[in-house]
């Protein structure tokens, strides 16, 4: 994607000012804390460095927002309100189906089959089976020449756990969100286009690596917005990059019993491994994650295994730090190996999940209406040294502007939990939803209406996306 140009005049010299020196994350690291320091200030170390002589955070945002003109247009809130009123139970419905009706990645025919179905009837027009993909879509709407924002939905559940990660209630988010945007064009309030992409597989990270691929995104909108339900409400919130590798090993079979010494066993491999694997961990960083599952132990007991298979997950902060822990690992494999008298072969995903990278002024926006809504959010370093999970979004935000922030659904369960599945299927997680919803729609409408708003937003993705990653 080439790089979107800036007007490098006062205007976005004062967002520049303000903008890189509370959220940059390029500022010396203080290396020691005095012996009379507070308790409760004790060092923790993280990958992020700590930001010191920063703006007061409430006085940076207030100077900005002023500057940019960001004001809660009453006419426009009322627009969104009134259409979203008018869906609510509508919506609510399509959560409990899909809650009830989970679905695994790939597999999600019948949520793909409700969700256009009822886009369809609402005015959108739909792509079914977008891009070659079976259970992906594109719902769009236009009231002429103008800017292009995106929405997503997710809709895949978990093996175990249905929705786990409350996808019923992001595939609705995005319904919503697609629908008070459509008001606004329609009653002529702002120009442009409206797209929802419905990006099946999450769980997997496929869906939306592969919409990237295949230019989905960036052939057809300007920045991309979806939402994620969660304990917390945080608009910064830290997704990270992960990626994944299968290794296998490979012996030589015989009887465990009579004729040991003639077998090359690819059991001891991998335990050799899981023990190489634990001691690198050492040598790690604190917010480096390596973790996996023996896909293949092997067959019988009374036989030293031929094959062993094993399956691991790598997770960094940045993806660009990616390639140090992967160094460290294919070490680790061909250690185990050479050890045991193996064979070993490993092979990576063609493609990393990519870190979010989170739109600072997108992120502001939306904690405003939030905010307004009675919604408080803990401070960005809490936020920004909290969670580990990852998602596709990420690579989403690597070729445009995007925001992916969490929002609470009223319980004390993580994601991935059987409590969260829970959660996810109750009265108060949809009205949580659509409060989040709301405040999503306006953040988006600024972008329609606002050129010196767009301008910022562009030049932060440009800020903090280098541009030999903007692809």
């Amino acid at each position: 994607m080439p790089r979107l140009s800036t007007d490098e005049d006062n205007n976005n010299s004062l967002i520049s000012c303000c903008f890189s020196n509370l959220f940059s994350r390029n500022r010396q690291q203080p290396t020691s804390i005095s012996a009379d320091a507070d308790q409760k200030k004790a060092y923790a170390y993280s990958a992020i460095p700590a930001m010191d002589r920063l703006p007061a955070y409430e006085d940076c945002i207030s100077q900005t927002f002023k500057h940019l003109d960001i004001k809660h247009n009453s006419v426009l809130e009322g627009i969104v309100e009134k259409a979203l009123a008018q869906v609510d139970s509508e919506l609510r419905a399509i959560s409990v189906d899909l809650h009830e009706h989970t679905e695994l990645s790939m597999k999600e025919k019948h949520a793909h089959d409700l969700l256009t179905s009822w886009l369809e009837e609402k005015g959108f027009v739909v792509t079914r089976h977008a891009y070659g993909m079976e259970t992906a879509f594109l719902a769009e709407f236009s009231n002429g020449p103008g800017r292009r924002v995106g929405i997503c939905s997710e809709y895949d559940g978990l093996p175990g756990l249905g929705q786990g990660c409350g996808h019923n209630l992001i595939a609705i988010s995005g319904l919503a969100t697609a629908i008070g945007i459509k008001a606004a064009l329609e009653q002529g309030e702002v120009s442009g286009k409206v797209v929802l992409f419905g990006t099946p597989a999450e769980e997997l990270s496929i869906g939306k690596i592969d919409l990237v691929g295949k230019r989905a995104f960036q052939d057809n909108v300007d920045t991309c917005l979806m939402l994620h339900p969660s304990a917390k409400d945080q608009q910064y919130a830290q997704m990270i990059a992960v990626h994944d590798v299968k290794v296998e090993f490979f012996g030589k079979p015989t009887h465990a019993s009579a004729t040991p010494w003639e077998g090359v066993n690819a059991l001891d491999a991998m335990v050799q491994l899981w023990n190489n694997i634990s001691m690198m961990r050492q040598q790690l960083m604190p917010t480096d994650r390596v973790h996996g599952i023996v896909t293949d132990g092997g067959l019988a007991p009374n036989v030293i295994p031929e094959h062993t298979s094993a399956f691991f997950f790598v997770r960094t902060p940045k993806y660009t730090e990616l390639k140090r822990v992967m160094d460290k690992l294919e070490g680790c494999f061909e250690a185990a190996a050479i050890a045991t008298g193996c064979k070993v072969k490993w092979t990576w995903r063609a493609i990393p999940t990519k870190d979010v990278v989170q739109n600072n002024v997108l992120a502001s926006t939306y904690a405003t209406y939030m905010e307004k809504a009675g919604i408080s959010f803990e401070d960005r370093y809490t936020q920004e040294h909290s969670g580990g999970g990852s998602t596709d979004m990420g690579n989403v935000s690597y070729v445009m502007p995007a925001i992916h922030p969490m929002f609470g659904i009223h319980t004390t369960a993580s994601n991935h939990t059987i409590e969260f599945t829970k959660a996810a299927g109750t009265p108060q997680a949809h009205r949580d939803t659509m409060v989040a919803s709301q405040a999503l729609a306006l953040t988006a409408l600024h972008v329609y209406s606002s050129e010196q708003y767009f301008d910022a937003v562009k030049k932060d993705f440009n800020d903090t996306v280098p541009l030999d990653e903007q692809h």
